[in-house]
């Protein structure tokens, strides 16, 4: 029994200092969350039109499912809804500057829970749960209406549009890629979550 107990120990032990040895910045890593970053960025603006407000489809947002395999990739998602959410008071009426702010701590704390996780359908629900509550009250506060109907109905639209763009979009997309891509590993730098569990 003490040595099972030891074993579990030292798997979460291990677990962790590889986790937080995969934080680490180097140039390499650097590079790719610039990569990252721009290409969230980017998405998001293709896409204005379904990317702002409480009727959303952030397709940009399916590229959260990359912290499933490498936790680094939280700093250029970060990053990218930063600057994807500069723009978002001129897209939709919902917002204001307290998006880039609230939006952003949404998809950060969704990327560090994904990059936790062992199971990836499971994770990609993350971003629903905490963009849907987060931007709820955002819009909530934004438009002075603190009815619970207001803000159950917003957090059931962006949580509604965040399952498409990575429950469903996303992990379709990973899915595929992992399992026809012969050098994915290569290219998602992955470090954790391989072989790919559903």
């Amino acid at each position: 029994m003490k040595n099972e107990e030891m074993n579990v120990g030292e798997e979460k032990s291990s677990f962790f200092k590889k986790y937080f040895a995969c934080l680490k910045l180097d140039t390499k890593s650097i590079a790719r969350n610039a990569i990252v970053a721009a290409l969230y960025a980017v998405l998001t603006y293709a896409f204005f039109f379904i990317s702002y407000g409480n009727l959303q489809v952030r397709i940009s947002e399916f590229m959260v499912l990359l912290c499933f395999f490498n936790p680094n990739y939280i700093y250029g998602l970060t990053l990218g809804c930063i600057v994807a959410n500069i723009y978002s008071p001129a897209m939709s009426a919902f917002c204001s500057p307290l998006d880039i702010v609230i939006g952003t701590l949404a998809t950060f704390l969704s990327c560090v829970c994904i990059s936790l996780s062992r199971r990836m359908l499971i994770a990609s629900f993350f971003p629903a749960i905490f963009n849907g509550l987060l931007l709820a009250w955002e819009f909530s506060f934004v438009a002075g209406d603190y009815s619970l109907v207001f803000f159950w109905t917003n957090a059931g639209f962006v949580a509604a549009g965040e399952v498409i763009a990575i429950s469903i979009l996303g992990y379709a997309i990973f899915m595929i890629m992992a399992r026809k891509l012969k050098n994915f590993q290569t290219l998602v730098d992955a470090k954790f979550n391989l072989p790919l569990k559903w």
